[in-house]
């Protein structure tokens, strides 16, 4: 069974977040979906809920919009509270143990952008050694993250085009997520 920890601050609005989540639930796929902005609007984590539900999953998604190059604040925020001592880290701290660490997101702007002549200069994944450093100190597995890019509808994609790309990517998901049942 596998955990999605949901973290877009609009989701309604959402073309790609909500495509993916959606492909997944249609998919028949044993998961657990946690929007934390639904659940916790006052960013009031109850933290040992949370632990239970990590506690029960060996795949562990993540999936949210790739924001000023990093995560949304109320996912850093449920990292900071979560991952606690002795539970995911520290001498007692191994709860995550060998659980698998899952970053899936969508980036706004073209692939282009993010190259070191483009405009953002720095390629996605070089904005997920964070991500890559969490899994490690929690001992988790990483596994390379799943993204795609074109999601904005200022930067001229269509809403058709995002959901297309947005289906492509829970396939891959999906996929990612039958290999590690193996």
């Amino acid at each position: 069974m596998s955990l999605v920890i949901l973290a877009h601050p609009n989701y309604d609005k959402s073309f790609a977040n909500k495509t993916i989540i959606d492909e997944l639930k249609s998919n028949n796929m044993n998961i657990e979906i946690r929007n934390i902005y639904e659940l916790y609007p006052d960013y009031d984590i109850d933290v040992k809920e949370e632990q239970k539900a990590l506690l029960r999953h060996r795949n562990i998604i993540f999936q949210y919009p790739f924001y000023w190059y990093n995560m949304p604040a109320i996912l850093k925020h449920w990292f900071d509270r979560v991952f606690e001592y002795q539970f995911a880290y520290g001498s007692k701290g191994d709860k995550l143990k060998d659980k698998n660490f899952i970053p899936s997101f969508t980036v706004g702007s073209s692939q282009r952008s993010y190259t070191a002549l483009g405009f953002q200069h720095f390629r996605v994944y070089e904005f997920c050694k964070n991500l890559e450093q969490t899994a490690y100190h929690t001992q988790m597995n990483y596994i390379e993250p799943i993204y795609f890019h074109g999601t904005s509808l200022a930067a001229g994609y269509t809403e058709e085009e995002i959901r297309a790309n947005a289906r492509l990517h829970a396939k891959k998901l999906i996929q990612t997520l039958a290999e590690l049942e193996r």
